[in-house]
């Protein structure tokens, strides 16, 4: 992705995590608008609630604390909110407006439930990351994951290879959003935990969408 993307073509930062746990889930999300809360969903929300309200800022010794920074990259086309960015004073960092010394950039990514094998979250913080460093002009070598399950951080090196897939799957999540394809089903464990499973009806073989097939059996003869 050689050029910048326009602001009006950016695409949900969070979104990321969707398209890494299931692409059709992202699709019915934000292209075709779905949605349905349970309580997984909902314990979520209220999580991150507790997290930040609205953005704040809040300095302690040698640690600025910002809650709800929103964030961009015109690179990558994405746009979002961090929950949490540290600035620890560090000589190896970078200047501040308005602030003594340097600063190295430290997000943290906040949880409901426990770390995962999978690397739905550690692609959500390295979108993160490619966000910050653009805005800020610095590199983050080292992020970090807090879940409220088991009240730790998981502390993650931003590896190129973690760079890396995470350009892929934004550069893809761009090409089906301009299509407005959402893929077809391909069931498999994932489906039993899926917010979305009763919209998204895993036994629909066809290529349409969701809504084409509502439509198609709701139409009078």
């Amino acid at each position: 992705m050689e050029s910048e993307y326009r602001e009006e073509d950016f695409l949900q930062l969070a979104g990321l995590q969707h398209f890494t746990f299931c692409r059709r889930q992202w699709a019915l999300i934000h292209i075709e608008q779905q949605w349905e809360e349970n309580v997984l969903t909902v314990k979520g929300s209220l999580f991150h609630e507790r997290v930040h309200d609205g953005y704040s800022r809040e300095k302690r010794k040698n640690v600025i604390t910002s809650r709800g920074m929103p964030v961009h990259s015109r690179a990558l086309g994405i746009s979002g909110t961090c929950d949490v960015v540290e600035f620890v004073r560090a000589e190896e960092g970078i200047f501040l407006p308005r602030q003594e010394g340097r600063y190295i950039l430290y997000p943290v990514e906040y949880k409901r439930g426990k770390a995962k094998i999978t690397d739905e979250d550690r692609m959500q913080l390295t979108a993160q990351v490619f966000c910050l460093e653009e805005m800020f002009l610095t590199e983050i070598p080292q992020a970090c994951l807090f879940y409220g399950e088991t009240r730790r951080r998981e502390y993650v090196e931003i590896t190129d290879a973690l760079r890396d897939e995470c350009r892929k799957l934004l550069e893809e999540m761009h090409q089906l959003y301009a299509r407005g394809y959402t893929p077809r089903v391909k069931k498999t464990k994932k489906c039993e935990a899926c917010s979305l499973r009763e919209i998204c009806l895993p036994k629909l073989e066809s290529g349409k969408n969701v809504a084409q097939y509502i439509s198609g059996h709701l139409e009078c003869g």
